[in-house]
């Protein structure tokens, strides 16, 4: 069965015909086009498909389209404006966090929640925003590096 779903998606009012049982990651992907995030595990354990609802980060694979009628949804395609990239998808470019980019969507995600709500965390919490988020190229040290890098600067993204 479907019923229409209202919300925004990267600050633009949506209104569609979802089905009921619809995963949000199905439909960001799939009725939207918004294949920044990544479908990993799809079982809510590696963190490749957060995605901010509300400014806070949530597993896409495991939430329902309809759970987040009335919120506000943003994928890693609303981080940069005009062609530009954010201060966090920059500095995750500028000290190599990206690695083979698999992960980068989600990680980046998870960081920017943190960064709006602690512009200048310890590495201590940059590490507890981040657990929820599995790499599987690194040790992390350089994917940690470009959080604190992006909480150097003074810009916001959003």
């Amino acid at each position: 069965m479907k019923s229409i779903l209202r919300l925004s998606v990267n600050g633009k009012p949506r209104e569609d015909a979802v089905a009921d049982n619809t995963l949000l990651i199905d439909y960001l992907r799939d009725a939207l086009g918004l294949t920044g995030t990544k479908q990993g595990c799809d079982g809510g354990e590696c963190g490749a498909c957060t995605v901010l609802v509300d400014s806070r980060p949530r597993l896409a694979c495991s939430t329902l389209a309809h759970s987040v009628a009335g919120s506000e949804i943003e994928t890693i395609e609303g981080l940069s404006h005009a062609g530009n990239l954010s201060r966090l998808q920059r500095a995750f470019h500028e000290h190599l966090g990206t690695q083979c980019g698999f992960c980068t969507p989600g990680m980046i995600m998870a960081a920017e929640a943190l960064l709006r709500s602690n512009p200048h965390p310890q590495r201590a919490q940059i590490k507890a925003a981040l657990a929820g988020n599995l790499c599987r190229c690194t040790g992390y040290v350089k994917i940690i590096e470009s959080v604190a890098a992006a909480s150097a600067t003074t810009e916001l993204s959003a």
